[in-house]
C-alpha cells in the first residue's frame, strides 16, 4: 500500500535534501525511510532500489544544476558571463554539496544524460563568448570544469587549511580562467 502524499518526487527530493545534511554517500534506503516516517519497503513503490534512486537523484541534481547555470549566462558573454557561472556554480556546490556530489556520479538514465548535456551546451555556449568552438572548446570545457570542480570539491571537503578567504581565492581563480580563455592556444 503506498502512503497518501508519497510519490517518486517525493522520496527524490527528500533523498536531495538527506544527501546535502550528510554525504551522498551516506544516503541509504533505510535513512530515507526514517526521515519520510515509513517503513522501508513503503519506499520501493516509487524507486526500484538505489542504483534508481541515485539515478534519479543524480538528474534531478543535474537538471537544478544545469538551468541555474543557462540562468546565469543569459545576455553576459566573455568576463561577465564567466564571472557570472563561477559565482553561479559555487555558490551551488557550497549550498548543495550533497547534491553536487550526486551530479558527478555516472548518471545511467536518459534524464541525467540530457541535464548533463545541458551543462556541457551551457558551457561551450559561455566559452564561445570567448571565440572557442568545436575541437578548442572541448579542451577548454575539460579546463574550465576541472578547475571549477576541483576547487569547489576541496572547498566542501575542508581541504583548504589557510586562513584567507575562499572568496578572494574563488575571484583570483576566475580571473586565471578569464586570462586563460583570452589566450587560448590554437592548435
Amino acid at each position: 500500500m503506498v502512503r497518501a502524499g508519497l510519490s517518486r518526487a517525493h522520496v527524490c527530493t527528500a533523498a536531495l535534501e538527506l544527501a546535502d545534511e550528510v554525504g551522498i554517500d551516506h544516503v541509504t534506503m533505510t535513512a530515507l525511510a526514517r526521515r519520510l516516517g515509513v517503513a522501508v519497503p513503503s519506499l520501493y513503490e516509487h524507486v526500484r532500489g538505489m542504483p534508481d534512486l541515485l539515478d534519479a537523484v543524480g538528474a534531478l541534481a543535474t537538471d537544478e544544476l544545469a538551468t541555474l547555470l543557462g540562468e546565469a549566462l543569459q545576455g553576459r558573454a566573455g568576463r561577465p558571463a564567466l564571472m557570472a557561472y563561477g559565482t553561479a556554480y559555487r555558490g551551488w556546490v557550497v549550498a548543495h554539496p550533497g547534491r553536487y556530489a550526486a551530479t558527478v556520479r555516472p548518471l545511467n538514465d536518459a534524464d541525467g544524460a540530457a541535464a548533463q548535456a545541458r551543462i556541457v551546451s551551457g558551457c561551450a555556449a559561455l566559452l564561445r563568448g570567448y571565440g572557442l568552438e568545436e575541437d578548442r572548446a572541448v579542451d577548454a570545457v575539460r579546463f574550465v570544469y576541472s578547475t571549477m570542480h576541483g576547487f569547489t570539491h576541496l572547498e566542501t571537503d575542508g581541504g583548504f587549511h589557510h586562513a584567507r578567504r575562499l572568496d578572494a581565492s574563488w575571484t583570483l581563480v576566475l580571473e586565471a580562467i578569464d586570462r586563460a580563455l583570452s589566450t587560448w592556444p590554437v592548435p
